[in-house]
C-alpha cells in the first residue's frame, strides 16, 4: 500500500515539476527574445537553465532531506539523457540533418569537455566537498559572462535592423507563477523517491540516475521536438550543451554548498564514464558540423544498454 501511494506522489509530483518546468522555459524563452537574444545563445543560456530547473530544485531539495546521492546520480543521468536520448530523438525525427556551425561554438565544445572532465576528477574520492562546489559556481560565473560578452555584438547587430521584438508583461508573470510549480514539484518528488527507494530494495541514485534523470529531461525534449517542427537545429545542440554544462556546474555547486555531496559506486564505475564517453563521442560526431539520423540511433541504443547497465540487467 506504501508503495502504491509514493508511487502515485511521484508520478504526480514529476508531472507538475515537468509541466511547470515547461512554463517556466516557454516565458524565459520569450524574455529572452524580448530582450534581443540570438536563438542559439537563448538555447544555450535561458532555455539550458529553463529547462535546467527540475534537475537543480530536486538536486538542492535531496540535499536539504539527507541524500545528497540523489545529486550525482541525477546530474549524471540527466547529462547522459541531454546527449544519448534528446538529442538523439532530434536527430532521428528532424526532417533535416541537424547542422551547427562548428566554429561558432568551438569554446561550448571545451567548456562541455571540461566540465565533463573536472566532475570526474572531483567524484573520483567518492566525495564531492563545499570547496569543489565552490570552484564549480565560479567555473558558471565564467561560462556566463563569456556567454554574455560573446552575444553582445550579435545583439547590437539585430537591434540596428530594427526588428525587436514587443515587450510584453505576461511571460513574467507566467515565470514567476511557474517557479513557484517547479519548488512543490521537486519537493515532493524528492520525498517520494526517498521513501520509494527502500520499498524496492534499491538505490536512491539508481532512481535518481534512470527515472527521474528521464523525467527532468522532458522539458528538453519538449524543447528539441518544438525546434524539429520550426527546423531549429542549432537550438537543439545549444540547448543540450548548455543544459549539460549547466548540469555540471550550476546543479553541482549550488547542491554542494549545501553540504558535501556523497557519490556511491555505481555512478563512479558505470555512470561518470558512460557521461564522459558520451560527451567525447558528441565533440567527435559535430566535427563535421552535423548529426545525422544513424548517429541519432547509435546514440538511442548506447543509451539503451546505459539503462539496462545500471541495474545491473546485462
Amino acid at each position: 500500500m506504501d508503495l502504491l501511494m509514493w508511487t502515485g506522489i511521484f508520478i504526480v509530483s514529476l508531472a507538475g515539476l515537468i509541466k511547470a518546468s515547461d512554463y517556466f522555459t516557454a516565458s524565459a524563452e520569450q524574455i529572452g527574445l524580448m530582450i534581443g537574444m540570438s536563438p542559439y545563445v537563448v538555447g544555450a543560456t535561458i532555455v539550458a537553465v529553463g529547462t535546467s530547473m527540475p534537475e537543480l530544485v530536486s538536486s538542492m531539495f535531496a540535499v536539504y532531506q539527507g541524500s545528497s546521492e540523489i545529486v550525482v546520480g541525477n546530474v549524471i543521468g540527466s547529462n547522459v539523457a541531454n546527449i544519448l536520448l534528446i538529442l538523439a530523438m532530434g536527430a532521428i525525427f528532424s526532417k533535416s540533418v541537424l547542422t551547427v556551425d562548428v566554429k561558432a561554438m568551438y569554446a561550448d565544445n571545451l567548456m562541455l569537455i571540461a566540465s565533463a572532465m573536472f566532475f570526474g576528477i572531483t567524484i573520483i574520492d567518492r566525495l564531492f566537498t563545499r570547496g569543489e562546489a565552490g570552484f564549480f559556481l565560479l567555473a558558471m560565473i565564467l561560462v556566463v559572462v563569456y556567454t554574455i560578452r560573446k552575444e553582445r555584438s550579435n545583439k547590437a547587430a539585430r537591434l540596428r535592423t530594427g526588428n525587436e521584438p514587443p515587450k510584453r508583461i505576461r511571460p513574467f508573470l507566467i515565470l514567476i507563477i511557474s517557479a513557484l510549480g517547479v519548488f512543490f514539484g521537486a519537493k515532493f518528488t524528492i520525498l517520494a523517491i526517498i521513501n520509494i527507494a527502500p520499498l524496492l530494495n534499491i538505490g536512491a541514485e539508481v532512481i535518481a540516475v534512470s527515472a527521474v534523470a528521464i523525467g527532468t529531461s522532458l522539458p528538453e525534449l519538449a524543447v528539441t521536438m518544438a525546434a524539429v517542427r520550426k527546423n531549429q537545429t542549432e537550438i537543439i545542440i545549444g540547448n543540450v550543451l548548455g543544459s549539460n554544462i549547466f548540469n555540471t556546474f550550476a546543479v553541482m555547486g549550488f547542491s554542494g554548498l549545501l553540504g558535501d555531496l556523497a557519490v556511491p559506486d555505481d555512478l563512479i564505475f558505470i555512470g561518470m564514464p558512460v557521461m564522459v564517453a558520451a560527451s567525447l563521442l558528441l565533440i567527435f560526431i559535430l566535427r563535421d558540423s552535423k548529426v545525422n539520423k544513424w548517429e541519432g540511433w547509435l546514440f538511442l541504443l548506447f543509451y539503451g544498454y546505459f539503462i539496462l547497465k545500471i541495474f545491473n540487467l546485462v
